[in-house]
Order: structure tokens, then C-alpha cells, then sequence
């Protein structure tokens, strides 16, 4: 079966429809935002721990006994933090770490999901570590939440690729076979690893390759272009 003749698609986000993601560099100022939403943490503290969250969790990504059961953003900064935080701290500190793990979807990448959405069923299996909820308010905010018929936040159900139970889960809710879906991402151990543990066909595209990729392109605008 070639990839025109797919009846559904399970789409990646990051760094396959949204950039600038993960803005966590030594340099940014996380107090920024979090002074903003009325955070009361001293500045260096605060930075110190959004980072170490960060590091928590960028550690036991990749590892897999973690896989099906990913430590919560709240967990990591409990964790890492040396002094008890209010709930209404913690929260704080949550979305300003979501704000900062938030990216953008640019307009040609927008159009491109809609006009994939008349051509397929779209789905999407997504690891965020923060809460879906700045997610789902961008992608209503950009009149595209209505395209997928299923998503899978990795931060609703603590399980990331690439374990294939989010694809199988997303899958199971399109209505379609094994068979009739793709899945499009850019990582080969995590979209093209998990396909293939759900046994689902995948194509790697921003600029990664693989020879176990069904086939590989420069990013979503050039698969959908070469329909």
C-alpha cells in the first residue's frame, strides 16, 4: 500500500507542525513570564528550578523503563525543589514551564493541516511534558483543534514514544486499520521507532532519514506537496 492510498495520518507536533519549542537555554530568564502571572519566588531560585525539572525529566525521557509510565511535571518539580511549594505555587511554576515548552505553528504549516484534513483523517501523537491546556487553547485559537479526530497528549497518561500504545490508542479512535494509517514525524527512535512497535508505516521528514522509513522529506510542507 503506498502513501496516497492511506486513509489516515498520525501526525507529530514538535518540529513537525510547531517550532521554537523547548525554549530552556542556560540564558533564558524564566522569572519573565512567571512574574507576570504573579509568581512569588525569588528570580534565581525560580530559574534554578525550572531547570532542574527540566533536567529530571530530559534524563528519563530516553530511557525506557520510564517509557509507560513518565514522571508528571509536578512530580519532577516537587522533586527537585529544596523548600515546600503552595499548590498555588506550584501551579505557577507550571505554566510558566509550559509557556516556555510551547512553539508556534507558522500559517503555511496551518494550511497545510487543512488541506491534509480533507485528503485524510488526522490524528496526533504528542509527548509534552507540561499540561495540554496552552496546546489545546493554541490549536483553537488557530481553528485547527477541529481537524484531528484524536489526539494523544503523553501528558494525560504518563506514556511516550516510543512506546507503541499512544499509536495504538490514537489508531483504535480514528476507526482505522494498522494498515490504512501513517504516521509522520521527525525522530527515527521516536515516531519511526514507536510506528514500527505499533507496526504502522512511517515517513521521517525534517530532513532525518532512515532505512526503515517508508520514505523521508524535507518537512510537512514537502509530503504534503508530493501527494
Amino acid at each position: 500500500m503506498d502513501i496516497k492510498s492511506k486513509k489516515a495520518l498520525l501526525l507529530d507536533m514538535n518540529s513537525t507542525f510547531m517550532f521554537g519549542e523547548d525554549r530552556f537555554g542556560e540564558t533564558e530568564d524564566f522569572s519573565v513570564y512567571y512574574k507576570s502571572i504573579g509568581g512569588n519566588l525569588e528570580k534565581d531560585y525560580l530559574n534554578q528550578i525550572i531547570r532542574s525539572a527540566f533536567e529530571y525529566l530530559d534524563i528519563r525521557y530516553p530511557d525506557k523503563k520510564y517509557r509507560n509510565s513518565f514522571p508528571s511535571l509536578e512530580e519532577a518539580i516537587k522533586e527537585v525543589s529544596e523548600i515546600e511549594i503552595t499548590d498555588a505555587e506550584l501551579k505557577k511554576i507550571v505554566n510558566t514551564f509550559a509557556f516556555h515548552e510551547l512553539g508556534q505553528i507558522p500559517e503555511d504549516y496551518i494550511k497545510v493541516l487543512h488541506n491534509l484534513s480533507d485528503k485524510y483523517i488526522l490524528g496526533a501523537v504528542i509527548d509534552i511534558w507540561s499540561p495540554k491546556d496552552l496546546w489545546i487553547n493554541l490549536f483553537k485559537e488557530l481553528g485547527i483543534i477541529c481537524l484531528f479526530k484524536s489526539i494523544s497528549f503523553s501528558s494525560d497518561h504518563g506514556i511516550v514514544k516510543p512506546s507503541p500504545r499512544p499509536f495504538q490508542m490514537v489508531v483504535k479512535e480514528l476507526g482505522v486499520s494498522n494498515k490504512e494509517a501513517l504516521v509522520i514525524g521527525d525522530s527515527p527512535r521516536r515516531d519511526l521507532g514507536g510506528a514500527k512497535a505499533a507496526e504502522i508505516d512511517c515517513v521521517l521528514v525534517g530532513g532525518r532519514c532512515h532505512p526503515e522509513a517508508l520514505s523521508c522529506y524535507d518537512n510537512l510542507l514537502s509530503f504534503y506537496y508530493s501527494l
